[in-house]
């Protein structure tokens, strides 16, 4: 189009724009139109925060992929007696996000390991390794030696930030981990999975390495399950009856960890974490293997604290003038999708939907980066034609109310699996004769395994607070790490002074 023709149109525009030459709409009065139109000015004020982060709060749900979000959305408002599909979570609240590419340096799909070594450290790595650089085999204690990459927590404590961690997974497994330890392989959680040859090469397990952390005075918070991994074999699980630790080198790390925290705390049950005191580093472990699902949690013999209460009472005790950082991973939607049990994954999602929430309403945002993503997704689907207000753990039914069927003449469910336990290998069972909202329920899938795999596509990230507004467009996953360095204004956050050991 020639230049003077341009010229003229967007006059016109402009003159439009300032005039009533423009007709009314007729779907102005309509209510999704005036909904976006609300919404629209709302998002015209927001500005982004520019200001130097003192704290930073890391929210990962593990496995929690966009179909998990968009179900567990639906879900929580069909729970609260709402129309689900239009419901609002604190997540989806949060007002700058992006797409993250998840891929590990070796794998197109990853594991927990390499995903939440990028999170905190800034770069990718191999699937199953920890806090080690790219050129690490798995497995290879001696090539771990100079691999090692710090993490963002660890830069944090050598100038004297407080940090935390709260997972409702082991406190060992491979997302807390991320957090302080450094291995060839996530599975090395405890001394008697350490090959021989790893032991001989000097390689320490993970649990000796949150207890051993030699970055100014440890973490503040740790908060999570897997108490086996820090006892003896020869101990017996204070709740758990007839079982023990599973230490084959004798020690007690938890009675290690009271004696190098001399002012701190160790807690294992809901009682002595309503009671605990108001100052002093504290490690919780509420389970000997990990936590309970937030449906079953009610069920636990010594009762635990929901993700949210933990959350909470660590900011509670990182709180202060330094500053702080905090990871609060949502483990256990990860296995509850691995089970094929979506209600349980689901119901884990709100939770920590709560949890973030609860964080919105208690934080200063002029100073605090709040940022809430997933470290991989799962191949959860969602699919068919239900009527708006179709149970999300229901079959579909579609918009005539008529029960929609396969060609095999039996009913399907609108969540379902690629791949995991819910499969069959003879004719499929028609899911009208289970209770497909149970929470034991597995959702059927495709391919048969024993337990689901992740998923590969992009999950998301959102944020609120300083430099949030570096959220945008697709991402790396290891820029996670980078946007909060940045935040907290470490230029050069390689440079940040080494601990004292």
């Amino acid at each position: 189009m020639p230049p003077h023709r341009l010229a003229l149109l967007a006059g016109l525009g402009l003159i439009c724009a300032q005039s009533a030459c423009a007709q009314a709409l007729p779907q102005a009065a309509d209510s999704y139109f005036v909904d976006a139109q609300a919404d629209l000015e709302a998002r015209l004020q927001v500005r982004p925060n520019t200001g130097r982060a003192k704290n930073v709060i890391l929210f990962i749900g593990d496995g929690m992929g966009v179909s998990t979000l968009t179900a567990a959305r639906i879900r929580q408002g069909q729970r609260a007696g709402q129309d689900g599909e239009s419901t609002w979570t604190a997540m989806d609240r949060l007002p700058f996000s992006a797409l993250v590419r998840t891929y590990a340096h070796d794998a197109q799909v990853s594991d927990s390991a390499p995903t939440a070594t990028a999170l905190t450290t800034g770069v990718k790595t191999r699937n199953d390794i920890i806090g080690l650089n790219q050129t690490v085999p798995l497995n290879d204690c001696p090539a771990a030696r100079g691999g090692e990459v710090r993490t963002l927590f660890e830069q944090a404590e050598g100038l004297s930030m407080a940090t935390g961690v709260v997972s409702t997974a082991r406190i060992t497994h491979a997302t807390p981990a991320a957090v302080y330890a450094h291995t060839a392989n996530r599975d090395w959680e405890n001394d008697s999975e350490l090959p021989a040859e790893a032991r001989a090469a000097g390689c320490v397990d993970i649990a000796r390495q949150l207890v051993e952390w030699p970055y100014d005075d440890g973490l503040e918070v740790a908060f999570g399950g897997g108490r086996a991994q820090f006892l003896p074999t020869t101990q017996a699980d204070p709740e758990d009856a007839g079982t023990s630790g599973l230490r084959t080198d004798g020690r007690d790390l938890t009675q290690e960890w009271r004696t190098r925290h001399p002012d701190g705390t160790y807690i294992w049950n809901a009682e002595q974490f309503a009671a605990l005191p108001a100052e002093g580093p504290v490690l919780g472990l509420f389970e000997r293997d990990h936590m309970e699902f937030e449906d079953l949690r009610a069920q636990d013999p010594a009762g635990e604290p929901s993700l949210t209460e933990m959350t909470l009472a660590a900011i509670d005790r990182l709180e202060g003038d330094e500053g702080y950082v905090l990871m609060v991973e949502a483990g256990r939607i990860d296995h509850a999708h691995h089970l094929g049990a979506a209600a349980l994954a689901l119901d884990e999602a709100v939770e920590l939907d709560r949890a973030v929430a609860a964080v919105m309403a208690r934080v200063d945002l002029s100073d605090t980066l709040v940022v809430v993503t997933a470290d991989h997704s799962h191949n959860l689907s969602i699919a068919g034609y239900p009527q708006r207000g179709n149970p999300i753990l229901g079959v579909v039914v579609d918009v005539d109310g008529r029960v929609s069927e396969a060609r095999d003449g039996h009913a399907y469910t609108t969540l379902s699996y690629a791949n995991g336990p819910g499969a069959v290998t003879g004719p499929r069972p028609d899911p009208e004769l289970s209770d497909t909202t149970a929470l034991t329920y597995r959702q059927q899938s495709l391919v048969p395994l024993g337990s689901a795999s992740h998923g590969g596509e992009d999950v998301a990230v959102r944020a609120s607070g300083p430099w949030a507004h570096l959220f945008q467009g697709t991402i790396e996953q290891n820029l996670i790490y980078h946007v909060m360095a940045h935040a907290l204004g470490w230029r050069e956050p390689s440079q940040t002074t080494p601990p004292s050991r």
